[in-house]
């Protein structure tokens, strides 16, 4: 991918939900609703102090992680979807 986000911004691809709860019932597309997780694709270099020190970034690329359900900014590159948001909008990085 030719796109490196900037600062403490992360590019994330959602993850795609199961097409079936788990007692076996399928959900059809129109009640589906986005995916709060997804996975790393690039990250920025990191926000920086007052005093101009590099805060490192606390997430990699392939990480997965969930995500707020309003977070990030949907953005089209290279033919696929993905979204842009800032680090604080990431909840949490999935083991």
């Amino acid at each position: 991918m030719a796109f490196k986000p900037l600062h403490d911004r992360v590019t994330v691809r959602r993850v795609e939900s199961e097409d079936k709860t788990k007692g076996g019932l399928i959900i059809p597309d129109s009640a589906k609703e986005k995916p709060a997780e997804g996975e790393i694709v690039a990250v920025g270099e990191g926000a920086r102090k007052d005093s101009g020190e590099l805060i490192a970034m606390s997430v990699k690329p392939g990480d997965r992680v969930l995500f707020g359900k309003w977070s990030g900014t949907e953005v089209t590159i290279g033919g696929e979807d993905l979204l842009i948001m800032k680090e604080s909008d990431i909840l949490g990085i999935i083991a």
